[in-house]
């Protein structure tokens, strides 16, 4: 389970209490996201995040900025398909940081197999539903999709986009091996009940 931050969002509570909340109930992967931040806030942002998860075994992942990955001590990136592009973003990170890459068509995987396969390490699909947390994002392609891109892609798939509990079920049989949120866990009263509840929907649905 896939948590994408929105430091908007997670407002009074703020990004690091968010993740560390949401770590404690379940997720077991965080990307940092804030695209209006200035690099040095990033940064600073970015280190609070990775204080909170030292000794969780939650790996820490950066949005677009592959550049601020060593200086936040991150343990990758993850990219879209308007940012730097796969092999620059490799370049950048070296061979054994993590690396994933947005992908909405099944275009998107053909281009990047080639790349070769230790390219990157994982597809962030979507998004499968429409979602208010990204009003710019490409047309929803739903669960169909999804499974197809599942199907032809050698790297596993994480799920986003309108990812909702009572819509994980739908989810586990779409070759897709986890999900990511934002709204979802961002901004709710209760962290730790939100997180539990997708955890509990993904985890349910697998039995």
């Amino acid at each position: 389970m896939y948590l994408v931050t929105d430091t908007v969002m997670c407002g009074h509570l703020g990004v690091p209490a968010t993740v560390a909340a949401a770590v404690a109930a379940g997720v077991t992967a965080v990307q940092l996201r804030d695209p209006v931040a200035t690099d040095d806030e990033f940064v600073a942002l970015g280190r609070a995040v990775r204080a909170v998860l030292a000794g969780t075994g939650v790996r820490l992942l950066v949005n677009d900025r592959v550049h601020l990955v060593d200086a936040i001590g991150a343990d990758g990136a993850h990219i879209g398909q308007l940012d730097l592009d796969v092999r620059a973003a490799r370049a950048v990170l070296g061979d054994t940081a993590y690396l994933g890459l947005s992908v909405q068509d099944p275009s998107h995987v053909t281009a990047a197999r080639t790349f070769g396969l230790g390219a990157v390490d994982y597809l962030g699909v979507g998004p499968v539903w429409r979602s208010a947390s990204k009003p710019d994002h490409a047309p929803p392609g739903g669960v169909d999709r999804l499974r197809l891109i599942g199907a032809m892609s050698p790297w596993p798939c994480v799920a986003i986009g309108g990812v909702t509990a009572d819509r994980v079920p739908q989810l586990r049989d779409s070759g897709a091996v986890g999900i990511a949120v934002i709204s979802a866990i961002c901004g709710r009263s209760d962290v730790s009940a939100a997180t539990s509840s997708l955890r509990r929907s993904w985890d349910g649905a697998a039995s």
